[in-house]
């Protein structure tokens, strides 16, 4: 509606299709959204893990993640802008009719539970891998 209004109040005519379009976009920043091509490169530049990163908003990081981020990293704007766009687009609808956004917590590494070997059973395991590379 506030794209709606503020595209009406700066035309001297009734506005296109379009350019309505066009104003509700450039209303996201009031949701915390990010601009689609600063959103493309918050997700282009992020390090890893991913979902551990401080995120603009989770539209960025979810539309990184359906864009496949190995593409992203490896593949020229030209390529990899129309896609991440359209992504992005669909969590920006998604933002602004009131469903919640979340990025998934980063899986932790399970830890090893065993013991330290004994010098007897390293020296077994040494002897093992000398046996198995001719040494």
């Amino acid at each position: 509606m506030r794209g709606a209004k503020h595209a009406i109040e700066h035309s001297e005519y009734l506005p296109t299709l379009n350019r309505m379009h066009d104003c509700c976009r450039q209303g996201l920043q009031e949701y915390g959204l990010p601009s689609e091509h600063d959103a493309y490169m918050e997700a282009c530049q992020a390090a890893l893990p991913k979902s551990a990163q401080p995120w603009s908003h989770p539209a960025v990081y979810l539309a990184g993640r359906d864009t496949n981020w190995f593409f992203l990293a490896n593949n020229i704007e030209r390529d990899t802008w129309p896609l991440f766009k359209q992504h992005y687009q669909h969590y920006c609808n998604l933002a602004l009719r009131g469903d919640t956004l979340e990025i998934p917590e980063p899986e932790a590494l399970d830890k090893p539970h065993s013991e330290p070997l004994t010098k007897e059973q390293q020296r077994a395991e040494l002897k093992k891998l000398r046996d198995q590379v001719d040494l």
